[in-house]
């Protein structure tokens, strides 16, 4: 669903003359944005008037302890802007449709790299045996389909309305319901509890929006196993990621919410690099990502101008540095069926 459709339609052909003109391979036209809580269009916040006193209890509950927290990544400013839609997670058209869509290139991606580091394949699950942290998980949009490729998945966000929201959509499906657990807290939270416990990190559309980057490093270093994996996708700090992220996406074209991001917390991936390599991590792929608004589509490009992801192991005795053979376009089709998700 998008608005401005007009100059939106204007600006891609501008855009993609001047790509074919210098032959180049283009960049992402705009930024999907991760579940950001903002008022809808009409500027009402929709509740559910059965639960609205006990939602309000519990956000107000939930900002309070984070902002009590001497130390912690999630950023109350950033969460405030997120709970109001936290009703509309499942909602394949809604204002999440584009990070629906990133699961057709993201969830391949963290599935065919685990293999590819050595885990054995089971047809039907894949993953199975796999413990995967996936922190900021919203409303279970990434979780879901990790979980039905076989994967123990665990989880976590700071907004108590995010949490019910996955809780519930995982109820449907007897089979999740038993390898997703969902908690409500942020990833140093559990760090105690959780030392070098998760094969697998995922930080989709997160890093962008937290308060503490180095200290979100620091705490994923320490619940991951050595030679664990760490996957990241966020967006790029460049000049062309505030004209077509924040100026066209939000300002010109609506395609998200005015104010849904703040081009000074843009991450370079060069400065993501720095910090995971100074945290035990050695950075192995890092792709450019390129949305199409027009086909509500996602392909991975060369450039890393705009959107990016990132594949990062962790160090260590227990490293694993062998390689397998790539998978089969068989497998791969296999695995991508297992992977779909129903909603």
């Amino acid at each position: 669903m998008l608005g401005g459709g007009g100059k939106l339609r204007a600006f891609v052909r501008a855009l993609s003359g001047r790509r074919a003109a210098g032959g180049g391979h283009g960049e992402p036209f705009c930024r999907t944005h991760p579940a950001r809580a903002l008022l809808d269009r009409s500027g009402k916040v929709r509740l559910n008037p059965s639960s609205a006193a006990t939602d309000l209890n519990g956000s107000m509950a939930t900002v309070r302890r984070l902002l009590s927290t001497s130390q912690s990544s999630v950023d109350p400013k950033e969460m405030r802007k997120f709970q109001l839609l936290a009703h509309r997670w499942w909602d394949e058209q809604g204002e999440y449709s584009a990070l629906h869509s990133m699961n057709d290139i993201r969830v391949p991606f963290i599935r065919d790299t685990v293999l590819n580091m050595g885990s054995a394949y089971q047809r039907g699950s894949p993953l199975s045996g796999v413990k995967i942290l996936d922190v900021g998980c919203g409303g279970g949009l990434l979780s879901e389909p990790l979980g039905r490729l076989g994967a123990s998945v665990t989880g976590i966000d700071p907004l108590e309305e995010n949490i019910r929201a996955a809780d519930q959509h995982k109820s449907f499906d007897p089979v999740l319901a038993k390898r997703i657990q969902y908690k409500c807290g942020s990833l140093e939270e559990i760090v105690e509890e959780s030392v070098e416990t998760f094969d697998v990190i995922v930080a989709s559309e997160v890093v962008e929006h937290v308060a503490d980057l180095e200290m979100f490093i620091k705490c994923c270093s320490q619940v991951l196993k050595p030679g664990g994996s760490l996957f990241i996708t966020t967006i790029n700090k460049t000049q062309l990621s505030y004209i077509l992220g924040i100026v066209v996406a939000e300002k010109i074209a609506g395609i998200v919410p005015e104010g849904t991001h703040e081009w000074e917390k843009f991450v370079p991936p060069e400065e993501l690099e720095r910090l995971l390599e100074a945290n035990s991590f050695s950075v192995k792929t890092v792709n450019g990502m390129l949305y199409n608004p027009l086909t509500g589509s996602w392909s991975w490009i060369e450039s890393t101008s705009i959107n990016y992801a990132l594949h990062a192991v962790k160090s260590g005795d227990q490293a694993q540095t062998s390689q397998t053979e790539p998978l089969s376009e068989m497998e791969s089709e296999q695995c991508s069926a297992t992977a779909g998700t129903s909603v």
